[in-house]
This record gives C-alpha cells, sequence and structure tokens, in this order.
C-alpha cells in the first residue's frame, strides 16, 4: 500500500513540476508576430483561359465556391495586385469568365476577392 501513495506522490509531483515549468518558459515570452489568416469563407482561384481582344478571363475554383455574377474580384501576381475584375458568367461546374474591370491578367493569376 506504500507503494501506491509513493506511485501517486512522485506522479503528481511530475505533472506539477512539468505544468510549472510551461508556465516559467512562456512567461516571458513576446507576442508572437503575426500570422496571415485567411477566411474559410474567403475565395481562391486560377486564371484558366485570358482573352486579351474581349478582355475576359475564365476563371477556375476547385476547392471553394464560384462567385456569383456581378462580384468584385481581383488578380494577384506574385503577390501583387494587377487587376480588378466583374463576375459576368456563364458558370459551368468550377468555371465562371469576368470581365477585366482594370489592369492586365495572365494564365495562372491567383484570383481572390480581397
Amino acid at each position: 500500500m506504500k507503494w501506491l501513495a509513493s506511485l501517486i506522490l512522485l506522479t503528481a509531483l511530475m505533472v506539477l513540476s512539468g505544468c510549472a515549468h510551461h508556465r516559467a518558459s512562456t512567461a516571458g515570452l513576446s507576442a508572437p508576430a503575426a500570422a496571415i489568416v485567411t477566411s474559410a469563407e474567403s475565395l481562391a482561384g486560377r486564371v484558366a483561359a485570358y482573352n486579351q481582344a474581349g478582355r475576359f478571363v475564365v476563371l477556375n475554383f476547385p476547392m471553394s465556391p464560384v462567385p456569383p455574377v456581378d462580384q468584385t474580384l481581383f488578380l494577384y501576381r506574385a503577390g501583387l495586385k494587377v487587376a480588378a475584375l466583374r463576375v459576368t458568367g456563364p458558370q459551368d461546374e468550377d468555371n465562371t469568365v469576368a470581365d477585366i474591370v482594370s489592369g492586365d491578367a495572365r494564365v495562372g493569376d491567383e484570383v481572390r476577392d480581397q
């Protein structure tokens, strides 16, 4: 019976010393650097085709819902905003068409709603 009490005491000391060490090691740290977080509601797609003469693009959204008609979207290339779009349709599965309102597009440009 003594060995059971000793085992419980030893286990409790190990748990408490681990918690105290964790609190002490994180107490002096400054706030972590800001992280970029994207909303689950956020749209993300790519330019699948570009028609320079007609100034429109075909957009593909394989991992997010296709945006509704008249929504404004933006194109990014290498992290820089390069164009503004307005969704015009038609829509087919995970593809839709958008007019280029301003800027320039290329196949592969990233499409976001922000």
